[in-house]
This record gives structure tokens, sequence and C-alpha cells, in this order.
């Protein structure tokens, strides 16, 4: 064979390899389109808040001196000043990380309490639960977290849901106000989990990837119903200070969430994994952040040193049109709300300070 035919052979190899390629782009699934924007515009990331902040949504396992130690660096690094471990549960447990915390860096870690909620319809059910709890106070939780099992999963002795606003569980809401510590509490998801699973649902992908994620009226009751439960409970217990986790999930619907603050005023919100909501509307957020600064509360959710920095832009710059780090969360670009120093702070640590007993407030500026 000669060279001139060996030529066109490679050619014809190249072209049939080319063709397979684009078929094979074309083909690409939703799943696996991710464009990097061609916008050029100002901005930057900024990889530590302007002011000492405190994180009050976090979930650490292990507080054992060696997981303190590694994180207290990274801590540093980001201008955390105080971490709020809500995954302290009870008992020995509160006591051993608690122990743990005295010993190494009692300034800078704190942890709030558990409630388990089964047992429910049992006649000493809320006599042993509120003693366990003040246990858990004097042993040194300064809160209680309360997680989307209730209303989701929980049941009473009876086999029914057990309602958040339950009249048998009103004496833990009652003793929390009592103790003057706050309950930041996590109620139902985002809405879109409840809604038909189609072309117009801004989550299809997120509940693509993760299918458990997906809800119904039934499974296990509708999503209005849940969040109206919550509601209740607040108002039925004006002496207890509320952090609603997450906005509430209303970070997409500002204006009902406004609704909902002058509605309750002892209830608080945090941000904690809704950033994207904010960042996508910057100039009704900023207005929501300037009248309700003195309820809103700076939380991430998940210990992951590296997203901080996408919390931080939304909340302090200018910029334009910069992603968030989760397609499946958000495939929309977000803008930073410019908040004024004033509110930075309020939001970044003196509400958490207000609300939270006894943290070391030499840790913050004086102003």
């Amino acid at each position: 064979m000669n060279k001139f035919k060996i030529m066109k052979i490679n050619l014809l190899l190249i072209f049939i390899f080319s063709i397979v390629l684009t078929a094979k782009a074309q083909e690409m699934s939703f799943e696996e389109y991710n464009p990097k924007s061609t916008l050029v515009v100002e901005g930057a990331e900024v990889p530590k808040a302007k002011f000492p902040f405190i994180d009050v949504h976090s979930h650490q396992r292990d507080m054992s001196p060696t997981a303190l130690n590694e994180m207290i660096q990274d801590m540093d690094d980001i201008n955390e000043a105080i971490m709020v471990n809500l995954s302290g549960g009870s008992g020995k447990r509160i006591q051993e990380m608690q122990k743990s915390i005295t010993e190494n860096y009692p300034n800078r870690f704190v942890v709030f309490a558990n409630v388990d909620f089964e047992g429910v319809g049992e006649s000493d059910w809320a006599q042993k639960a509120v003693a366990q709890l003040e246990e858990d106070v004097k042993n040194g939780a300064k809160g209680l977290k309360v997680y989307k099992s209730l209303g989701l999963r929980y049941k009473d002795t009876d086999g029914k849901r057990l309602a958040i606003d339950d009249p048998r569980i009103d004496p833990i809401w009652a003793k929390c106000g009592a103790l003057g510590i706050p309950v930041l509490i996590h109620a139902a998801d985002p809405k879109s989990f409840w809604d038909p699973m189609n072309s117009e649902n801004e989550r299809w992908l997120e509940l693509k990837t993760h299918n458990r994620r997906k809800r119904s009226a039934t499974d296990p009751a509708p999503w209005q119903q849940i969040i109206d439960e919550q509601h209740r409970m607040f108002k039925n217990h004006p002496e207890t200070k509320f952090i609603n986790a997450h906005m509430g999930w209303y970070a997409n619907n500002l204006t009902r969430l406004g609704e909902l603050m002058e509605e309750i005023p002892n209830m608080y919100v945090g941000i904690g994994a809704v950033i994207a909501e904010l960042g996508r509307q910057p100039k009704n957020a900023h207005a929501f952040f300037v009248k309700y600064q003195d309820r809103i509360l700076f939380g991430k959710d998940s210990w992951k040193p590296e997203e901080f920095p996408t919390y931080f832009r939304v909340l302090e710059s200018d910029d334009e049109y910069f992603p968030y780090y989760k397609k499946y969360h958000a495939f929309w670009a977000m803008y930073g709300l410019d908040l004024p120093d004033d509110v930075l702070k309020k939001v970044y640590y003196k509400n958490a300070l207000d609300l939270i007993p006894d943290l070391d407030r030499s840790l913050f500026p004086a102003d």
C-alpha cells in the first residue's frame, strides 16, 4: 500500500472519529451539561469574612481534641469565631463533647442538645424529656436543635404522624423559654420536593440525582400542612425564641416570609443552604436583610470550609453573575447583596450573641 492510500485512510479515520465525538457531545445529558460563562465582569472570590462570625448551623459528630484541632485552623482562615454544633445529642454524648470543648477551645465551640421524640403518647414522656433537656443544659448545651424528622418521620405510640404543634410536646418548647435557650428547628424541605417532578420543577436535577428527597401529599403529609404546624407552634410559645432553619423554606418568597416575620415576632431565621436563593434576587434580598437585620443569623449547614467564600461573596460584595458550587442545587448565577457593615455585623455575630447564652463576646469587635 503506497503512502497516498495510507494518508487517505488516516484522513478517513480522523473524519469518522470526529463525527463520533460530535454525536457523543450532542447526546450529552442535562446532568453533564454545565457550561462555563463567557461573561467578563469585575469581581473576585471573598475567601475570608469581613467580620468574625458565628456559624449557628453546623453538624459535627466528632468533637474529639484531634477533630477540634483540625477544625480550628480552617475556622481561623475564614474568620469563623464560634461554631455551633447542632448534633449534640443528649446525656453522655453532650457531656463528652462539652468536656473536650472545655479542655481545648472553651470559647470557640458550642453544642446544642437534641430531643428524642420517640414514645410520645406514653404518660410520662414529657416529664422524662423535659428532665433530660434540663440536665443537658446543666451539662453545657446552649440551645435545642430539632431535626426535620419531627413532622416527617416521628409517629406517636398509636402509629400516627407526630405533628410539630402536637400539644403533648408543648412542655419542651415551654421549658426552652424558661431556660432562656433558643430552639433551632428544621421543618419539612423545599416545597419543590412535593411538586410534580416534571419540566417545570426547578429542583428536577436534585430530585433525579437524590431521588429519596421526593415527597408527596401522602408522604407523609402536604408541605403546607407541615409548615403551618410549625408556625402555629411558634405562635403558641411567644416566650420562646425560635431560629427557623433555611429561612423556613421561604427564601424564594421573601414577601411571604416578611409577612410571617411580622406575625411571629419570636421567630428568627438562619440562612443555611439557601444562599443561592438570596443571590439570584439581590435587590429584593438586600431590602429584606436591611428591614429584618435584627432577626437573621449566619449559618451554613455543612462543614466544608471551601464553600464558605460563596456565602461571604453573596453577603458582602456587589459582584455580578457568579456561580453557586452545586449545580443540582442552583443552575443559575448569583449576585452580591452588598450589605452595609452594620447589617453584616448583626448577621455575622451580633444577633447570635443576643440569642445564644454565655458566648464569649471578647472574640468580636467592641462596637
